[in-house]
């Protein structure tokens, strides 16, 4: 996977990128989330939070966790005894323990700063992984998947939610030129930080998607890894288990 990073600054890594990023755009993100995904992107992760079900999950780690929505569906949907979600920009996280306070939900939900490659937890301590619009954001794919497979429990599971490129002709070509220019404009006008949504685009394009990601979560050590497209491809849903 090529190195994309927000700003392209010499001096500075991509997960230092990313962070400021995050921070800049945490006001709007949610709002922009909603908004350029038609509000699907709720129904993405109820999805992906469904292949959870029947299984166990007292224990659940959501990476990238940003401000919370997905670690906040999974204590809704999946009753677990305690979520904890990480991620690396403490402003997405402060809109995270906001709404978790105002749910009443701070209790069974804990938020913490942190990095994918290097977690703060014992080895096989959760049932249950979870990332969403977050992988292609890490600075080194292979290590934080790795790191999410050595903090679950054996028999756990990782569910990744992530943006796809369209296959089918001519959805691909039209899907292509919103991403490319549609999608960034809106972003420009609504959260300040016009890099921030030519990211979006970028590291999209260079992620390794469909046959190719479930290959990457084989080879740090996944088994059963398969994935299933959504709305046209416009994202897919990866599962796997340690």
């Amino acid at each position: 996977m090529p190195e994309v990073k927000p700003y392209n600054m010499e001096d500075s890594s991509k997960k230092e990128e990313v962070r400021k990023m995050f921070n800049n755009i945490a006001p709007k993100y949610d709002f922009l989330n909603r908004l350029l995904s038609l509000g699907i992107d709720q129904k993405w992760r109820k999805k992906a939070l469904r292949t959870l079900e029947g299984h166990t999950t007292n224990q659940i780690l959501d990476m990238a966790t940003g401000t919370g929505d997905l670690a906040i569906m999974a204590n809704r949907m999946l009753h677990p005894k305690k979520v904890i979600g990480v991620d690396l920009a403490p402003k997405m996280l402060s809109f995270a323990e906001k709404k978790a306070v105002k749910l009443g939900m701070e209790k069974t939900i804990e938020f913490r700063e942190g990095d994918a490659e290097q977690l703060p937890f014992e080895d096989d301590l959760f049932d249950a992984a979870t990332v969403a619009f977050g992988v292609r954001n890490f600075g080194d794919l292979e290590k934080g998947l790795s790191e999410m497979r050595r903090v679950l429990k054996k028999g756990g599971r990782i569910v990744v939610l992530e943006f796809t490129m369209p296959r089918m002709f001519p959805f691909r070509q039209i899907y292509h030129g919103y991403f490319r220019y549609i999608l960034p404009t809106i972003g420009k006008i609504t959260s300040k930080d016009p890099k921030a949504y030519r990211y979006l685009y970028e590291s999209v394009q260079a992620f390794p998607d469909y046959e190719r990601f479930t290959s990457v979560l084989e080879k740090v050590g996944f088994s059963e890894a398969r994935y299933k497209s959504l709305s046209l491809g416009i994202c897919a849903i990866y599962t796997g288990v340690k």
